[in-house]
């Protein structure tokens, strides 16, 4: 199966404009990018995916070892931007996706034109002074949970991820992304996101990078966005008036506005 049916690709907009991937996170599909796709289309041809055991990708090519590791994401990232021949694209990862997105482009920085790291996080678990919003006990109760009861989980979990409480029908549209992934797939899916470290990683990032994290976020904390601002040398922050871990469907303006805004200065 080639890259398009593997990953469920939709490629929309200005096929003239510069490429933008749109890369989900944990738990979801590319789906949750439906509201900022329009904008950035006006100006950008834009690829959205699905990763392998996510949304309508191609199931069977889920592999519980290959995806134990960001790598195999990464090698997908890659896979995808030759199979579908596109240039120097501009790699936005949400969540867990911007790590994914480090890595490709430090194993090819050649493939991207720049990164837009959407709420990343290059590791949950505190650590000495490095504060990455939870604890040892946390990670292994959150998974723990998930594996017992994972449509419970999910329902606690959306609205912590999403924030916004005075718009919960935001919270039920995560659950509901949620309880569409295989509990298995999505087993192993969260102990490759919560238990990663790629802080050593950030180091390397050799292209133009954007790092956009929201005012208040529980699952990474704006200290996680000043550390993956200093450690990537060049890197540009922004600070979104949003709350939550998902601004893409909370706050779609402003973050595909940052977005452009960003592209806009590499041309």
């Amino acid at each position: 199966m080639d890259v398009r049916g593997r990953h469920n690709v939709v490629i929309t907009g200005n096929q003239d404009g510069p490429v933008v991937v749109l890369a989900h996170g944990f738990g979801c599909d590319q789906n949750l990018w439906r509201l900022v796709v329009p904008a950035l289309g006006r100006d950008h041809r834009v690829v959205v995916f699905d990763h392998v055991g996510a949304g309508r990708s191609d199931l069977a090519a889920w592999d519980p070892q290959v995806y134990a590791s960001l790598d195999g994401y990464a090698d997908d990232v890659l896979n995808l931007c030759a199979g579908l021949d596109l240039p120097e694209v501009v790699f936005v990862g949400h969540s867990v996706s911007a790590m994914i997105g480090v890595l490709a482009a430090n194993r090819h920085p050649e493939r991207f034109a720049g990164l837009v790291l959407l709420t990343p996080s290059p590791c949950y678990l505190d650590d000495g002074d490095y504060r990455g919003g939870f604890t040892a006990a946390d990670i292994d109760e959150l998974l723990e949970s998930l594996d017992s009861n994972y449509l419970g989980w999910s329902a606690a979990m959306a609205p912590v991820i999403m924030g916004n409480p005075d718009r919960p029908e935001l919270s039920q549209e995560l659950a509901d992304s949620f309880c569409r992934t295989d509990p298995a797939i999505a087993a192993v899916f969260a102990r490759t996101t919560f238990l990663s470290d790629n802080r050593a990683d950030l180091a390397a990032v050799g292209v133009p990078t954007l790092v956009v994290e929201c005012a208040q976020d529980a699952i990474a904390p704006r200290a996680v966005g000043a550390f993956v601002h200093a450690r990537i040398a060049g890197s540009r922050l922004v600070t979104l008036d949003a709350t939550g871990h998902c601004p893409q469907l909370s706050a779609p303006e402003a973050t595909a506005e940052a977005i452009m805004s960003f592209t806009g200065d590499l041309r």
